[in-house]
């Protein structure tokens, strides 16, 4: 069973990491996301879950609005050959989340580590950076060097690159 939001909140507090949480309707997109812009400060985030041809699974962590280019970001990241979208169901046995709620907390849930962080570069000059806590229902806000430290705790040293345009 994957970790609960209450589990992360307990692992974050646990790290003696304070979070704030600010709750919303659910969102699904990023355009629906940016109405809460002015009410939560700091960078926000866009979540991929991508597949090479040899099953491994990159999670790209961006800014809201940076552009991805999706035919050539395997050579930023070092994935073999073109990458796709993970698939619904690989979404919740590798992260613990449903579509709509893709985020960087969900490696809390992938023990076996499967996953490879990458960071792009432009979201870290955020001092704070907000994503949802599992859910969609809520967003929580971190200190950037908070969420380095929970990556690393999880045991996913994130690779930092420029994969935005």
């Amino acid at each position: 069973m994957p970790r609960s939001p209450e589990e992360l909140m307990d692992y974050l507090a646990g790290l003696g990491i304070v979070v704030t949480t600010h709750r919303h309707p659910p969102l699904f997109t990023v355009e629906e996301s940016q109405d809460l812009r002015g009410e939560i400060s700091g960078g926000h985030t866009k979540n991929l879950l991508l597949k090479d041809k040899k099953d491994r699974y990159f999670l790209v962590t961006v800014e809201e609005d940076a552009r991805v280019d999706l035919k050539t970001i395997h050579h930023a990241i070092g994935a073999s050959g073109r990458v796709s979208f993970g698939k619904p169901d690989r979404l919740m046995a590798l992260l613990g989340v449903t579509p709509g709620a893709v985020t960087v907390f969900g490696v809390v849930n992938d023990s076996e580590r499967k996953v490879t962080v990458v960071l792009d570069e432009a979201l870290l000059e955020h001092e704070i950076i907000n994503a949802h806590p599992l859910h969609n229902e809520a967003t929580i806000s971190i200190r950037r060097a908070d969420l380095m430290r929970f990556l690393e705790t999880t045991g996913h040293r994130p690779l930092v690159l420029k994969v935005s345009q």
